[in-house]
């Protein structure tokens, strides 16, 4: 929470555009909240906590400099010869390759879902999620801003961003899961799961 705190205060100087980055940081602000709210009853373990931590910061840059004009895009442009600033793409990647392992860890510790259903499901909510927020995120653009609307969503021109960002997500938990079944195929199932 320190690292988050510090960086919101960090990217809250001068952002690029500073009523996006207010909307931006909504999702921080429901996020943290989330999180403060729910530790006393249900606590994360210290890897799941470390992964939100890398989400929300890389979503805390973006917001900096809105999706479509943060460096790391542009750095990346020449490199692999993309024509738009992808740093969006990386970040709807990361919400899946991140978060997946903690949605694993509610469903196998809160819903009790068993372990072999846990990988199809973390993707599934990751894949219902990312679609959940591509709604969510054109209806707050018409809503609360719409002159911000192409800046908030960082579309740039793509009229299949939303479905692109989604399917991102997908691939990035499908990878998290294959690495947390590799894991724990590696250490064996009668050594405690990193849920614990």
């Amino acid at each position: 929470m320190v690292w988050l705190v510090a960086l919101w205060l960090i990217t809250a100087i001068n952002p690029l555009y500073p009523r996006d980055w207010l909307i931006e940081n909504l999702l921080v602000f429901i996020y943290g909240a989330l999180l403060v709210f729910t530790y006393p009853r249900f606590k994360f373990s210290n890897f799941s906590y470390a992964l939100f931590g890398v989400f929300l910061s890389l979503h805390l840059i973006g917001a900096h400099y809105t999706y479509s004009e943060t460096p790391l895009g542009f750095w990346l442009q020449p490199l692999f010869d993309f024509e738009r600033n992808h740093y969006d793409r990386i970040v709807h990647f990361s919400f899946g390759l991140l978060i997946a392992f903690p949605f694993r860890e509610i469903l196998i510790r809160q819903a009790r879902v068993r372990r072999e259903w846990s990988y199809f499901l973390a993707v599934s909510v990751i894949l219902a999620f990312s679609a959940f927020y591509e709604v969510m995120e054109g209806v707050v653009a018409m809503l609360v801003s719409p002159e911000l609307g192409s800046a908030y969503l960082g579309t740039q021109g793509d009229e299949w961003d939303a479905q692109k960002d989604s399917f991102l997500a997908f691939i990035g938990s499908i990878i998290a899961m294959l690495l947390t079944w590799g894991y724990l195929r590696i250490i064996g199932s009668s050594r405690s799961d990193l849920c614990n």
